[in-house]
């Protein structure tokens, strides 16, 4: 019995690899250059609320508190990658060229909604427990 082998077709490149690595490439240049800012950004509201009650958080400081800051921290830039889920279709749909010009938009409203995270998180979870 012969079993037929697949062919290549013809509508589709020798592989589909290269230009997945190009879409990433392209997504990774925009969002890990916006991660900085992320990043900074987030580290404002931390210090901010510090600095706004810092006699209330003194306390806060040792090295127990510093490990689940970096442990949120760690989240925080786990959720930033959600982003690449959101992109890299959009970067190989129909729409890329509008979605390439608008998604900064995406960043934006993430880091927004990051910010209120941040801020309910230690309002709520951690400034009523600090003794």
């Amino acid at each position: 019995m012969d079993v037929a082998q697949p062919t290549q077709s013809q509508d589709f490149p020798n592989s589909p690899a290269p230009h997945f690595r190009v879409l990433l490439a392209g997504s990774i240049r925009f969002w890990e250059i916006r991660r900085v800012f992320y990043n900074l950004l987030l580290a404002a509201v931390v210090l901010i609320w510090i600095a706004a009650s810092w006699p209330h958080f003194r306390p806060m400081f040792n090295l127990h508190s510093l490990l689940l800051l970096a442990i949120f921290a760690l989240i925080a830039n786990a959720c930033y990658c959600a982003a690449y889920l959101a992109d890299i279709p959009m970067v190989s749909s129909p729409l890329a060229d509008t979605w390439i010009r608008r998604r900064w938009i995406l960043w934006l409203l993430g880091t927004l909604f990051a910010i209120l995270l941040a801020n309910y998180w230690i309002a709520d979870e951690i400034y009523p427990f600090v003794n």
